[in-house]
């Protein structure tokens, strides 16, 4: 569902990522470890996301680390949307694992 209003696939898994743990802090690789994207990509959103106030980075030694600023304004309702989008999918899963399966039969149903 949160793919339908966050149409980048790197930038949604990077806000979903940060939205579900805002005190995870990492560094460009590691979340391309993480996330399985390619580190370019990524540090594109990374950079997008911190101009616009999402995110926030600081240098350690010559490493830039990113986390979550979560002063940001609409950071509590990002977050919700994340967990509620996330339930959904799961749900989701849930149904369509459970549709292959053949019902148990409860009663002896009479034709």
């Amino acid at each position: 569902m949160l793919d339908t209003f966050i149409t980048s696939r790197v930038r949604r898994k990077i806000i979903v990522v940060y939205a579900k743990y805002p005190d995870f802090r990492t560094h460009v690789r590691g979340l391309a470890k993480l996330i399985k994207e390619d580190a370019g990509n990524i540090q594109r959103e990374l950079k997008r996301l911190e101009k616009i106030g999402f995110l926030i980075s600081e240098r350690q030694s010559n490493t830039k680390i990113y986390y979550t600023n979560k002063q940001f304004p609409i950071f509590k309702e990002l977050q919700s949307i994340v967990m509620k989008s996330q339930r959904v999918s799961a749900n989701k899963r849930s149904q369509n694992q459970n549709m292959g399966q053949r019902p148990t039969p409860t009663s002896n149903p009479q034709l």
